[in-house]
């Protein structure tokens, strides 16, 4: 009981303040906003800059001041009025939930962008034959007005939508096994994405003791009681088996008052970004990638279109940086130059896929198949560097122009270890849903997995893309994957 009492005593200093049901893409919509307003803004700023920089050098060439403004005419280039657009997509990882609400990560994020933003303009203004139409005081203004109108915004987001008193207030209905993993991935978002007040549950036992350090307040009975108490706004139905039938019309009544009602799986997607699989039951899987996964012909048609395009693009890289790659793989380990390695494509279908070599030539010489892990010992000193950077993965963009790859998709992998891991985690083929990629949702968010347990946290990040997959998507996981390559940390 004293667990109850503490958490009311914790949680009612809040109730004058509204509670606001700001969801992850309601605060991306929230963020993308503030970031345009604050780049047209800092466009407008830097041609007003511009313009009084050139008027500024009229005058100092003993040109009267009314006259230099009647000779003054900047000619904008088209592009320039593009520049907010720029700003946003350099930004893209920005707009992840847990990221934008990160002071550290943010500023580091807004320099980034800054940074590549005029790294791009200089070689830009290096390459072209004429840069005299080239707004360089323009470009340089924007890139600083919209560092520092970006961070004036973003910590406003900061200061307001992650206090305590204007985020969702959460009671999870259940404290088995799923409300417990609901916990703990809960105690892993920093900062956390709403107020996880309390349990509740039926188990007379359990009342008044805590998991994870919050605590179940009551049972079902007095679950309208508690939603009033505390001022819940969203409850989370962590039932995995049968709900009974009073505990079922009290969550319903709840509803009735406004209160959001939701399941535990989707709000474990909603806030972690990937599927409970330990947690999911074969009708949920069959209404999410029968129902619910299904993709329009437009897309389809879309994706392959930049996969050709992306294709292209990176095969041209290839042949350029080819000579360069080679010869130091031929000094520091010998040939082969490339490997060619079976694994497994969309439906199971099996294919050779290409790589730059950047293990050494017996890293599986007692035959055995074994994932590639962190510092892993086998890879070769190029090869440290060819991962890190993402060149060894270049060849394979001649199987995205085959088709038997996609840009994005989950990773592919070798058929002994697709033959073990779904001896061992449940779903596990439903990756094979779809074509394998060169980066994937699944590889921006987790490393390496080395270990079942790591093969399980990516799957569920594959089951969520394959169900959520789009366009925007796809294009924000290649954005992002790019600004990986370009600090250089790898997946």
């Amino acid at each position: 009981m004293e667990y109850a009492l503490k958490a009311r005593s914790n949680f009612m200093t809040d109730t004058k303040r509204p509670s606001l049901r700001l969801r992850p893409s309601e605060q991306r919509s929230i963020l993308l906003i503030g970031d345009l307003i604050a780049s047209i803004g800092a466009m407008f700023g830097s041609l007003y800059t511009w313009y009084e920089y050139s008027l500024y050098k009229l005058i100092s060439n003993g040109i009267p001041e009314a006259r230099a403004e009647k000779l003054l005419e900047i000619q904008v280039p088209i592009w320039f009025y593009f520049l907010p657009i720029v700003w946003l997509v350099l930004m893209v990882e920005l707009y992840d939930s847990h990221t934008s609400a990160n002071w550290n990560r943010t500023m580091r994020g807004i320099a980034v962008a800054a940074f590549v933003g005029l790294v791009a303009y200089s070689l830009l203004f290096t390459i072209r034959e004429d840069p005299t139409n080239l707004p360089r005081i323009g470009v340089g203004a924007f890139l600083l007005l919209a560092s520092a109108l970006t961070v004036i915004w973003r910590a406003i987001y900061i200061r307001i939508y992650t206090s305590s008193g204007l985020s969702r207030r959460v009671l999870v209905v259940g404290a088995g096994k799923a409300g417990h993993t609901l916990a703990e991935v809960y105690r892993t978002l920093i900062p956390p994405p709403f107020n996880l007040v309390g349990f509740i549950d039926d188990d007379p036992k359990k009342t008044g003791r805590s998991i994870l350090g919050f605590p179940i307040l009551a049972s079902s009975g007095q679950l309208l009681k508690a939603i009033d108490d505390y001022r819940i706004s969203d409850v989370v139905v962590a039932i995995t088996g049968e709900i009974h039938g009073a505990t079922f019309q009290i969550i319903l009544d709840a509803q009735e008052r406004g209160v959001e009602v939701v399941r535990m799986p989707t709000i474990y997607e909603e806030v972690a970004g990937r599927v409970p699989i330990h947690h999911l039951e074969s009708d949920w899987m069959l209404r999410s990638f029968i129902d619910q996964a299904r993709v329009s012909g437009f897309y389809e048609l879309a994706k392959r279109l930049l996969d050709i395009i992306g294709g292209l693009i990176g095969m041209l890289v290839l042949l350029i940086t080819f000579p360069f790659t080679a010869l130091a793989i031929v000094i520091d380990s010998g040939f082969p130059v490339f490997y060619s390695q079976p694994r497994l494509g969309k439906g199971g279908i099996p294919y050779s896929i290409y790589k730059y070599r950047s293990m050494r030539k017996d890293a599986e010489a007692d035959g055995q198949v074994r994932p590639a892990e962190k510092d892993d010992p086998r890879v070769t000193r190029v090869g440290r560097f060819l991962r890190r950077t993402r060149l060894d993965e270049l060849p394979q963009f001649w199987n995205v122009l085959h088709g038997e790859m996609s840009l994005v998709g989950p990773r592919a992998e070798r058929f002994e270890l697709v033959n073990s891991y779904q001896k061992q985690i449940p779903f596990y083929r439903a990756r094979l849903l779809v074509k394998p990629g060169l980066t994937g949702w699944a590889q921006i968010n987790y490393g390496y997995a080395a270990t079942v347990y790591d093969t399980v946290i990516k799957l569920e990040y594959d089951l969520y893309y394959i169900k959520h997959r789009n366009l925007s998507m796809d294009v924000n996981i290649i954005l992002r994957t790019i600004g990986t390559v370009i600090r250089r940390t790898g997946w």
